[in-house]
């Protein structure tokens, strides 16, 4: 009975988190081609570094409590409202701090206007720090659906604010404005419905308790948000807004093609990992399950995207973005490793090791800065390789530590894989050399998804694929 109940929540977890993440980007499709069409390099270029500054402030608040919250046995409401309203004092204390320091930022980037920039897209923290502890809830408590809910209304509502402001000529201020309604709408939600409310009866005792967990998670993300940005940041520094607009603009489509599945893998692997942590060879035949399904889902994704990225970016964007094209289908491969990457770490975190999964994170940085230091003189495609290629193979790494928890070796990782990784590389290239007497960009767009979206689905038959049929049988008793 507790397999059929697991399985049920792991399923209907996959079904919100996968729609949740599929409406969302297809809703960032649609305002993200009516902003690129409007608003220039130069905006996103301008915009786009201050991104590194609101992530960091993030992780901040974040602290690593909300996976510390995750894993806690069970549940008491002293634990989540002291994160809240330890998570509200750090927010508004980043918020104080950076008001203060965005004049120094302007002067790094060599851009003035980012001081009244900074100050207003630097308010999103405070509401972030109000969702913490009502997210970890619901995320604990796999309220899917639920956070599904907030995350989709909240794109729609800052989508179409910021479409509005740019077709109004604000430029640069319609990206600021909508992000802030986007963190201000979301955290807004997750109170909304989470079941436990914060109170005035508080005592940092919990967070104390919970600091020798959460503390590697913090450094973690501090470093994960530094490999992350890294490129923005030298860009931001050594090029021009317009450059660096052409990366930001490559990576955010990127991320989202990745977030379709990261967003639903990161919801949902740590709390179901969690929950058969101590049954040993259960554990392992589900996280076995979350990496076949993982790969049978975003290589397919991620390495189509890639195949189109040329039609898609001249019919949709317009060719002012064509220097983003090369950019994206380098990202599109190295994020298609992303989510399993993704689940790989959360095992390690499910068993506990905190530790581990920062020390991995700081050799990642490691490697990445060294790799952007050396291939700099190169330029950016150069640099944009070497860092996309070692975080390829940094999944590997993580393999390691997973084998050293569970005993998953690499070569049952490969075997769980490479059928799904090879197929798609197989359906994109025979897709492409298929549709290159198409002159019709418009057209040769079309054919490209259909004929690979059904031979990608012909070669899952006729292989016999187990994921497949469990994915079609699961669709079907859902419809």
């Amino acid at each position: 009975m507790a397999e059929q109940t697991l399985k049920e929540k792991t399923s209907k977890g996959l079904f919100w988190g996968g729609m949740s993440s599929s409406v969302q980007q297809l809703l960032n499709v649609l305002f993200g081609i009516l902003l690129a069409r409007t608003l220039s390099p130069d905006d996103y270029g301008l915009v786009g570094v201050l991104a590194v500054f609101s992530i960091l402030a993030q992780i901040i608040q974040d602290g690593g409590f909300i996976s510390a919250l995750i894993n806690r046995p069970a549940y008491h409401h002293e634990d989540y409202n002291a994160v809240f309203w330890f998570s509200v004092i750090v927010s508004l204390a980043c918020y104080i701090f950076l008001f203060f320091a965005a004049p120094l930022i302007a002067d790094f980037f060599h851009q003035p206007i980012l001081v009244k920039l900074a100050r207003w897209s630097f308010v999103g923290f405070v509401f972030s720090g109000i969702g913490i502890a009502p997210r970890a809830f619901l995320s604990k408590y796999l309220k899917i659906k639920q956070m599904a809910i907030s995350n989709i209304v909240a794109v729609t509502l800052s989508g179409l604010i910021g479409v509005f402001l740019a077709l109004h000529g604000f430029q640069y201020w319609a990206l600021v404005v909508q992000s802030l309604v986007l963190v201000g709408v979301t955290n807004f939600g997750y109170c909304l419905f989470s079941e436990w409310k914060p109170s005035f009866s508080i005592t940092f005792s919990p967070v104390r308790e919970m600091f020798g967990f959460a503390l590697p998670l913090f450094i973690t993300g501090v470093f994960s948000v530094a490999n992350s940005q890294l490129m923005t940041v030298i860009l931001g520094r050594r090029y021009s807004p317009e450059q660096t607009g052409y990366y930001s603009q490559a990576n955010k489509w990127a991320l989202m093609g990745s977030n379709v599945m990261n967003g639903m893998v990161n919801t949902l692997a740590q709390p179901v990992l969690s929950e058969v942590v101590d049954e040993g060879e259960r554990h392992l035949r589900v996280f076995r399950k979350l990496i076949r399904f993982t790969s049978f889902v975003s290589f397919p994704a991620l390495l189509g995207l890639g195949l189109i990225v040329p039609e898609f970016i001249i019919l949709a964007l317009s060719s002012k973005w064509t220097d983003s094209i090369l950019m994206l289908q380098i990202l599109c491969v190295s994020g298609s490793f992303i989510p399993l990457t993704t689940i790989c770490s959360q095992l390690v975190l499910s068993k506990g090791k905190s530790y581990t999964f920062m020390w991995v994170q700081i050799m990642l940085f490691i490697f990445v800065l060294a790799a952007a230091f050396l291939l700099y003189p190169f330029g950016i495609l150069a640099m944009l390789i070497g860092v996309s290629t070692i975080n390829v193979i940094w999944l590997f790494v993580w393999v390691f530590f997973v084998n050293r928890e569970t005993g998953y070796t690499f070569r049952g990782f490969l075997s769980d894989i490479l059928p799904y990784f090879m197929i798609s590389v197989f359906v994109m290239a025979s897709t492409f050399f298929m549709t290159q007497g198409f002159d019709n960009l418009a057209i040769r767009l079309v054919m490209k998804v259909l004929i690979a979206f059904f031979l990608y689905v012909f070669v899952m038959w006729a292989t016999k694929s187990v994921i497949f049929k469990e994915s079609i049988q699961f669709i079907i008793k859902k419809h």
